[in-house]
């Protein structure tokens, strides 16, 4: 072997990653600083949101959703007519100009209608999942978390829930409190009887995160109880209960939907479109449009918080990111 050898600084590629060599001085004595490797793994939501922006159905479902909240937020900018302004002169009458989906039975406007009728749906779905996952996670992190006496507590209460249909007892506690049907009513009844499966979740998601290194190692620090469950063991067990919230949005919304038509939900008088779709039923067989419209709207809504609960599904699961 020659005494001289040359600096070089070698690089080589495998698997799309770059791997240096360490440079050699021309004397042999050592070496230099290695260059970094660039293509270091990133974490588990960088990841995640790589594969999202690869999806077509991702971007299809958030574009509707994203159109969803703004008409919840803001109906006037997509109308400047009164949903409940009617004239029964109108009854019936089809699409005309100023008037895309024509009227209802009662003469008012349906695309009027469709549009306020999102502000109703939509705050049950986001709010109701709110109240949901706070519960839920709630009783889950503890029962999975402390164990022993809590968690046979907990489990069984949350036992006792998830064997009551939602619907079911919606209607009951609907039908006890029918003069006080409101938007904020539907909201805490769906949310008492739907935080069950998310406890689940959450449950099993603690139970099997709190036995990990990371955990270990902040018990070595000296953290509270407190502060492992709230700072390294929930965030890392997001996934799944993100996953199925999005996805139990959608529900809550049909749920919504669900009552109003059956008259014990939102009160008539409201806009909403389980309410159209209620009422369109006396002119389904005349006038079939007249439930087309807001039965749509819904369906696409609901189809849209399904799609993007099932794509956020796959980012996240290992897995289906390898297939």
């Amino acid at each position: 072997m020659s005494d001289h050898i040359p600096s070089a600084n070698i690089a080589r590629t495998r698997a799309g990653q770059k791997h240096y060599v360490s440079d050699i001085d021309e004397t042999g004595l050592g070496a230099v600083d290695a260059v970094a490797d660039e293509s270091a793994p990133s974490s588990m939501w960088g990841e995640a949101w790589k594969s999202l922006r690869k999806r077509p159905l991702f971007w299809l479902s958030s574009i509707i959703i994203f159109f969803a909240i703004m008409i919840s937020l803001f109906p006037q900018l997509f109308t400047s007519l009164d949903p409940q302004f009617c004239e029964l002169g109108n009854s019936l009458k089809p699409a005309t100009s100023g008037h895309f989906f024509g009227f209802n039975r009662q003469g008012c406007d349906i695309y009027a209608r469709v549009i306020y009728g999102a502000r109703a749906s939509v705050t049950v779905g986001v709010f109701t999942t709110i109240l949901v996952v706070i519960i839920g996670a709630t009783f889950g992190a503890l029962a999975g978390f402390f164990g022993g006496w809590l968690d046979s507590l907990l489990s069984r209460i949350t036992d006792i829930f998830f064997a009551i249909p939602l619907l079911l007892a919606a209607i009951v506690v609907m039908q006890m409190f029918k003069e006080h049907r409101n938007v904020w009513m539907v909201i805490c009844v769906l949310a008492a009887f739907g935080w069950t499966q998310i406890a689940r979740i959450t449950r099993g998601a603690v139970l099997s995160a709190k036995n990990e290194e990371y955990v270990t190692a902040a018990k070595a620090t000296g953290a509270s109880k407190a502060r492992i469950l709230l700072s390294h063991i929930l965030p890392n067990c997001m996934a799944p209960i993100i996953v199925y919230a999005t996805i139990a949005l959608g529900t809550f919304i049909v749920a919504e939907a669900s009552l109003s038509f059956m008259g014990i939900g939102l009160p008539s008088s409201a806009v909403s479109w389980g309410v159209d779709i209620s009422q369109a039923q006396q002119s389904l067989r005349t006038q079939p449009m007249v439930l087309f419209y807001p039965a749509l709207a819904l369906a696409l809504t609901v189809l849209s918080f399904i799609m993007m609960g099932d794509a956020v599904r796959e980012a996240l699961d290992p897995k289906a990111r390898k297939k």
